[in-house]
């Protein structure tokens, strides 16, 4: 497996990634009416512009130099950091991919913070993956029902990783 920074010129890419991940992952969760309003908000071209823009910094993830998965972090204070997005395909979950790409995010951040800091996420309350956050060592700080836009809310955790 290997794991690349992002660049703008990856954007296609991404957006081809989520297009498969992100309702994969929400189907069950989300109504379509919301899923195609976010799809719309995190992922078009000018979105995803705007985020490398505004400092996120994208890795993506290669198995056998096919992408399978990616992640997002962002600066959000001198010692505070958010994951925005950590998504892995279907065929891929399982297999190491989703923790290789959490362990990129905490580098990251280490690389950025050397001291000590916060690495937070929000998950959705219904989502799984709550419990994978768990064993990579993150706990439960909060809860909250955050509009979105569009009379959508978002029905989270947020969750946090000290460091350093």
């Amino acid at each position: 497996m290997s794991l690349l920074r992002a660049s703008e010129s990856d954007i296609p890419l991404l957006r081809r990634l989520a297009g498969e991940a992100f309702p994969a992952t929400y189907r069950e969760i989300l109504t379509p009416a919301q899923l195609d309003y976010m799809m719309a908000w995190m992922y078009s071209e000018e979105s995803l512009r705007g985020q490398f823009r505004d400092g996120h910094v994208f890795y993506l993830a290669f198995r056998n130099g096919v992408p399978c998965g990616y992640v997002s972090v962002e600066r959000q204070g001198e010692r505070l950091f958010h994951l925005q997005k950590i998504y892995v395909l279907p065929g891929c979950q399982g297999s190491g991919v989703g923790r290789a790409l959490f362990r990129q995010a905490v580098e990251h951040v280490r690389g950025e913070c050397p001291g000590a800091c916060r690495m937070e996420l929000n998950v959705n309350r219904s989502n799984r993956a709550v419990h994978f956050y768990e064993r990579m060592g993150m706990r439960r700080l909060r809860e909250g029902d955050f509009p979105i836009g569009g009379g959508f809310y978002m029905n989270d955790y947020i969750m946090g990783l000290d460091l350093g």
